[in-house]
């Protein structure tokens, strides 16, 4: 790589981190400062087109969670994807407003000893939703037709059982009342690439990175003809495949949202209007004192 090259990867990582920041504060600078960015300048109409819009859409998903726990619906949605494709965010996104009692997600660890035993779908199963319940799975039962398979933790047995066992899998959710929608998050070889490279230099993304994502992106192709191989085999009409181009994390977000609440009719339901009653006051109730001590320190 050249160092031209280098500084521009550089450059990139610390715009993307700039542009990471919590997005709630960020619209709230904007309110305050009249459309003015981080640097003084003022923000682009695209940076505010992609607020407003995500704002609307998560009012919109509150409608979506109001109307499944009214009608006693149940959701379930599959996230897949290469590792930093941005499954994460659309997830954060789509959560963020939502009442987690209703719209909960499932992101499981590797299987244990006694779960690789199992029957392969049994340790998802207890996570389904029940009436009124959204359940969103950041990974899911396509680990074995991706990672699993990749990695060698599992043979072309197994992997051939699981091709013909998942649309039946999934039949059978539909049958039983659950809507079923998933979707692949694709990225470029570049866009992966970059998305690492910026892990690596972000401390607060760190984390994210394991010996596991290093070895995926050394075996790239090999994850190409097993996602190929899975999207051919599962993409059934009781529960398509939808494909959502993440290259640009922003769009994809909001693509993912539009699209996921027009796969649910819903409606706005109305509500009680609420009143706050009127605080009881006692003449005799005395507020005992706190110790000094237990107080958190005014640091800020």
């Amino acid at each position: 790589m050249s160092s031209s090259d280098s500084d521009l990867i550089s450059h990139k990582i610390k715009a993307e981190i700039q542009d990471s920041f919590d997005e709630e504060l960020e619209m709230e600078l904007d309110d305050r400062s009249s459309g003015e960015g981080f640097d003084g300048r003022e923000r682009s109409l695209e940076r505010k087109l992609y607020f407003s819009e995500l704002f609307r859409l998560q009012r919109e998903l509150i409608k979506l969670q109001d109307c499944v726990v009214e009608d006693g619906l149940k959701v379930v949605v599959l996230f897949e994807g290469r590792d930093a494709a941005g499954k994460g965010g659309v997830i954060k996104r789509i959560t963020q407003r939502l009442n987690p009692r209703v719209c909960r997600v499932v992101a499981l660890p590797a299987p244990n000893e006694r779960e690789r035993t199992q029957w392969y779908f049994q340790r998802y199963t207890p996570h389904l939703p029940a009436a009124g319940e959204i359940v969103l799975f950041d990974r899911s039962w396509y680990n074995r037709a991706g990672v699993e398979r990749v990695m060698g933790f599992c043979s072309e047995t197994e992997v051939e059982e699981f091709f013909r066992s998942v649309p039946e899998f999934e039949r059978m959710l539909v049958r039983s009342g659950i809507k079923l929608i998933k979707y692949w998050f694709s990225i470029s070889d570049e866009e992966q690439f970059f998305r690492f490279q910026m892990r690596i230099h972000d401390p607060l993304k760190q984390w994210k990175l394991s010996p596991m994502d290093l070895e995926s992106r050394r075996r790239w192709e090999a994850y190409t003809k097993a996602k190929e191989a899975m999207l051919e085999r599962t993409h059934i009409p009781e529960a398509p495949w939808w494909i959502v181009e993440a290259d640009d994390k922003k769009r994809a977000r909001l693509n993912c949202i539009r699209h996921l609440l027009n796969q649910v009719r819903y409606r706005e339901v109305a509500r009680e209007p609420f009143a706050l009653p009127a605080r009881v006051h006692n003449p005799d109730y005395i507020r005992g004192p706190v110790p000094d001590e237990m107080y958190v320190p005014e640091v800020y």
